[in-house]
């Protein structure tokens, strides 16, 4: 199992519209987001907001089998949802399906899991 942690800026004036996405997925769009991951192998996924002088942040935990594997699926898919959910990324975070054709430019240096 491979898991990453990472962050994406929020961009200026958006930060409304994120906590929106966020009820979105958690509330009416609950079902649609889990079959999203599923059909990506994420197994586990975690969003905080980080609030900084120097701007608006979500911190991110992906778990998958294979992450790589995981966010190309997600930078590809054609489902209607995961489409809705690239668009997001975009106007939000400036991420491009591009940027996703791999794993985020993160590189783990500690992962400390009790037996």
């Amino acid at each position: 199992m491979e898991c990453i942690t990472w962050f994406a800026p929020i961009l200026p004036g958006k930060l409304e519209a994120w906590k929106a996405l966020d009820a979105e997925m958690s509330g009416a769009r609950a079902e649609e987001h889990k079959r999203s991951r599923e059909r990506m192998g994420m197994t586990r996924e975690v969003a905080s907001l980080m609030q900084t002088p120097q701007g608006d942040f979500v911190c991110l935990f992906h778990e998958a089998e294979d992450l790589g594997k995981a966010f190309q699926a997600l930078s590809t898919s054609d489902d209607p949802y995961d489409v809705w959910f690239r668009e997001q990324l975009v106007e939000l975070h400036g991420l491009t399906p591009e940027m996703l054709q791999g794993p985020p430019p993160a590189e783990l240096t500690f992962n400390y899991k009790a037996d």
